[in-house]
């Protein structure tokens, strides 16, 4: 009897625990993307992009950054023909935070005039959930 008394509350500490846990809602990702290179003057700035069925780790970090990264070096190098540039990914769950990223990262390229700073559309490029 006192085993199945045991067995009982386990069983029902399972079910209760099971019941009550947190679902992490999925929330969503935006990313844009620069491309600079010390061989040239241009600077490339992606359109903030929502992530389709994307979202952050534990951590807070983007799974497969480097993913998207290489995705806009290949844009560049293969559409534009800009070989040696580096690409840098920006994401957030918060569309109106990366913007105001994006756009303070643009004003510190933009001062002194000394890069040309050039916008690609998502018509254009968009970035894509990397194969796993």
């Amino acid at each position: 009897m006192k085993y199945i008394r045991m067995c009982l509350c386990a069983m029902l500490a399972v079910v209760l625990c099971s019941a009550f846990t947190l679902e992490k809602k999925e929330k969503p990702v935006y990313v844009f993307g620069v491309g600079a290179s010390f061989k040239d003057s241009v600077v490339y700035f992606t359109e903030v992009q929502l992530l389709d069925s994307v979202a952050l780790d534990n951590n807070g970090f983007l799974p497969g950054r480097v993913s998207y990264a290489y995705q806009m070096k290949n844009y560049l190098e293969y559409e534009k023909n800009k070989l040696d540039y580096t690409c840098a990914i920006y994401f957030s769950e918060s569309r109106s935070k990366l913007e105001k990223e994006a756009s303070k990262i643009y004003k510190r390229y933009e001062k002194g005039n000394t890069y040309v700073l050039e916008n690609i559309q998502t018509s254009d490029f968009s970035f894509r959930k990397p194969e796993e």
